[in-house]
């Protein structure tokens, strides 16, 4: 269900059988000449959507404003919008804070952003992971005083880790291609992978007929993208989702 469409007894129940609350997480980004600048969020959007019609989820509104960055191209003309990881993480603790407040407890943020490597991390993934934790604590020592962790009722604490069973896990964020794509599907910017995916997702983020006006390296193998491999991507990025997205 889609959050801003949601009544308020449908949030108490979404509460009450531990829903996964799923944030899109990404940025508006130069894909070069043939690509909608906002392929990174409009990914993760499109999967969701695809998740929505088989489980029970909530999705947030998306969230555009990551850290682009003006590694690939200049903003000028171009159409990348950064905001730095500084600024994100405090946004991202209120937010989270905000959610665990209403009473969610089942939080993930997906993104898609320079997320091929994403145990180093990137300024937007480790902002909302920064974010993320530093919500947990605020909002865990507001309910339950210092020394909550070192208290007698979080002795199963290491026990209970290899369930997931703990308050860390409250708030998540995850890639939305794991390592485990690495091999099976091309991870690339604006490449033969991206507009593939775009194409099975977005069809309409996609002009092909501006493949020539392509400038950038990273550009060149999307001339070989094709809705069936975009499809391919897709399966496995379910896959992915169905495994993190459980109650």
């Amino acid at each position: 269900m889609r959050y801003e469409l949601m009544l308020p007894h449908q949030i108490r129940r979404a509460i009450a059988e531990n829903w996964p609350v799923v944030l899109p997480l990404g940025v508006l980004e130069y894909h070069g000449e043939h690509m909608a600048v906002g392929m990174d969020t409009l990914a993760v959007v499109k999967t969701l959507e695809l998740i929505e019609k088989e489980a029970d989820i909530v999705i947030l509104p998306p969230f555009y404003y990551g850290a682009a960055s003006y590694a690939v191209v200049a903003p000028e003309g171009n159409g990348s919008v950064q905001v730095g990881g500084r600024e994100l993480a405090p946004f991202a603790e209120e937010l989270f804070y905000s959610l665990l407040r209403i009473g969610f407890r089942n939080i993930h943020a997906i993104i898609h952003h320079q997320a091929e490597n994403f145990a180093a991390g990137m300024p937007t993934d480790l902002a909302f992971k920064t974010g993320g934790r530093q919500a947990i604590f605020r909002f865990v020592e507001k309910e339950r005083g210092e020394g909550w962790w070192g208290s007698d009722t979080m002795a199963d604490y290491y026990a209970g880790q290899p369930d997931g069973g703990n308050v860390f896990n409250w708030v998540q964020v995850h890639p939305l291609m794991p390592a485990s794509m690495n091999g099976q599907y091309p991870f690339d910017h604006a490449g033969g992978g991206e507009t593939s995916l775009m194409l099975a997702l977005c069809p309409e983020a996609v002009d092909d007929a501006r493949f020539a006006e392509n400038k950038g390296w990273y550009t060149a193998s999307a001339k070989d993208a094709s809705a069936a491999l975009g499809r391919k991507g897709v399966d496995m990025i379910l896959n992915h989702l169905r495994a993190i997205l459980t109650r």
